[in-house]
Formats: C-alpha cells, sequence, structure tokens
C-alpha cells in the first residue's frame, strides 16, 4: 500500500533572517546611542518595535 504522507516546503527562512539581521542591528544601533542602563534596555525595546515606527514614518510623510 502506498503511504499518503503530503510533504510541504516552507521557503521562507531568508525573509526570517534578513528581519532577525534587520532587528539585531537596531539594537545595538540603540544600544550604542544609549548614556546608561535604562537608555540600553529602552533601546532594545525600541528595536522590536522599529518596523512600526517605521511604517508610521513613511505613511506620514506620504500623508496618507
Amino acid at each position: 500500500m502506498a503511504s499518503d504522507k503530503k510533504v510541504i516546503i516552507n521557503n521562507d527562512g531568508m525573509w526570517g533572517l534578513v528581519w532577525f539581521l534587520a532587528t539585531v542591528g537596531a539594537a545595538i544601533y540603540y544600544v550604542q546611542q544609549a548614556t546608561d542602563f535604562w537608555g540600553a534596555v529602552l533601546g532594545i525595546l525600541k528595536a522590536l518595535v522599529w518596523p512600526a515606527m517605521l511604517m508610521y514614518r513613511v505613511l506620514q510623510n506620504l500623508q496618507m
């Protein structure tokens, strides 16, 4: 009897890597700008939400 197994191949890994590297790069940038410990913590939090800030600025500049 033949097996009815389905093979699903997901090739979205490259975009995940790009997103991860961009987030790490943003974290490094923000932490380098920090002057104290809490500034570094805030920098890490900013790095996690930078895509939302970027889209806000893009839409603001496009006046949408």
